[in-house]
C-alpha cells in the first residue's frame, strides 16, 4: 500500500462509501490524498467527512479542484450519470478511475465522454471482496494508458495489493467478467458441496480444515464455508450485487461466442435466490437453494 511518504499533491474524491467505497476512502485518506466525498445518500456522505475531516460533496462542483476522481457505484447509469456530471467541471488533464462493475460498452462510452473534455479515464473493477476493501488488498484489474495508470499509482496503491494494467479501456471490465464467472462457479460447487456435506451429517469442525488442505481448497470455502453453514449470510458480497454482474458477465460472453452454462446457471440461481428474499444477504446464501431437494419435471 501507499504511504503518505506518496506524493501527496493528487487532491482526490471519492464517489461511492457503500461497504467496499468507504474503506477505500479511509485509505485513502491515510495517504494524505482525500479532499472530498460524495455519496448518493447525502447522510452518508456527510458522515464520512465529519469522520475524516474533509469535504461532503453536494454537486459535481464540489469535485471541481479534485486531480483525480475515483467511483465505486452500483449501475452502469450510476457510472455514466457521474461521469457526465464530473466532466462538466473537471478542469483538462484530470483523471476519473471508475471501481464499479459494469459493461465494456459503458468503460468505452463513459471514457470517450471524459477525453472529449482532456478527462483520462481508467476502468479499475475490483476483486477482494469487503475484507480486501477493508485491509487495504484490493486486486485490481485496469483498462486504459499505461501513462494514465503511471498518474493514477498513488491513488489506487492507496487500497490495492495488486494493480494490473490488463489493456486498453475495457480490458479492466473484461478481466471482471472473468474473474465473475470464475467466482460464480466456485459459489455453485462450494455451496452444493457443503448442502450434500449437511445431508450427509459430516461435521463442519472436521470437514472445512480437510477440504481446505486439499485440492478443494479456496477463497470462498476459506471465507464463507463456516458462516454458511451455520446460517450467518451477512456481506459480503451481496446476492443482488453478483446477480447484477453476472447478467453483465451473460451478455459479454454471449458476445465473444462462447458456452455459458455455469454463468446461465448462477443466474438463475441467484435469481431466485433474490426472489426469495435474500438479495441482502451474502453470496453465500446461495446454500439456501442448494438445501432445497430438485424439483422433478
Amino acid at each position: 500500500m501507499a504511504t503518505e511518504n506518496s506524493t501527496t499533491a493528487l487532491k482526490t474524491g471519492f464517489i461511492g462509501l457503500g461497504a467496499m467505497g468507504a474503506p477505500m476512502a479511509r485509505y485513502l485518506h491515510s495517504a494524505g490524498l482525500l479532499t472530498v466525498v460524495g455519496n448518493r445518500t447525502q447522510a452518508k456522505a456527510d458522515a464520512l467527512a465529519a469522520e475524516l475531516g474533509v469535504r461532503a460533496a453536494r454537486s459535481a462542483d464540489n469535485f471541481a479542484d479534485c486531480d483525480v476522481v475515483a467511483m465505486c457505484v452500483s449501475l452502469d447509469a450510476d457510472v455514466i450519470e457521474n461521469a457526465t456530471a464530473l466532466a462538466k467541471v473537471l478542469k483538462t488533464g484530470a483523471l476519473v478511475i471508475d471501481h464499479s462493475t459494469v459493461s465494456v460498452q459503458t468503460a468505452r462510452r463513459v471514457a470517450t465522454l471524459l477525453a472529449a473534455e482532456g478527462i483520462g479515464f481508467l476502468d479499475a473493477p475490483v476483486s477482494g471482496g469487503v475484507e480486501g476493501a477493508r485491509n487495504g488488498k484490493l486486486s485490481v484489474m485496469v483498462g486504459g494508458a499505461a501513462e494514465t495508470l503511471e498518474k493514477a499509482r498513488p491513488v489506487i496503491e492507496a487500497y490495492a495489493a495488486r494493480v494490473s494494467l490488463m489493456g486498453d479501456t475495457g480490458a479492466g471490465q473484461a478481466t471482471k467478467a472473468v474473474n465473475q464467472v470464475l467466482v460464480a462457479g466456485i459459489n455453485e460447487a462450494v455451496c452444493e458441496g457443503l448442502a450434500l456435506a449437511e445431508k450427509l451429517g459430516l461435521d463442519p469442525d472436521r470437514l472445512l480444515p480437510t477440504l481446505m488442505a486439499g485440492a478443494a481448497g479456496n477463497w470462498f470455502l476459506d471465507k464463507r464455508g463456516a458462516t454458511m453453514m451455520r446460517d450467518a449470510f451477512a456481506p459480503g458480497f451481496k446476492s443482488v450485487h453478483m446477480l447484477k454482474d453476472l447478467r453483465i458477465v451473460q451478455g459479454i460472453a454471449r458476445e465473444a461466442g462462447v458456452r455459458t452454462a455455469t454463468i446461465d446457471q448462477a443466474v438463475a440461481d441467484y435469481a431466485e435466490l433474490v426472489e426469495r428474499g435474500h438479495g441482502e444477504s451474502d453470496t453465500s446464501a446461495l446454500i439456501v437453494l442448494k438445501r432445497r431437494p430438485q424439483e422433478r419435471s
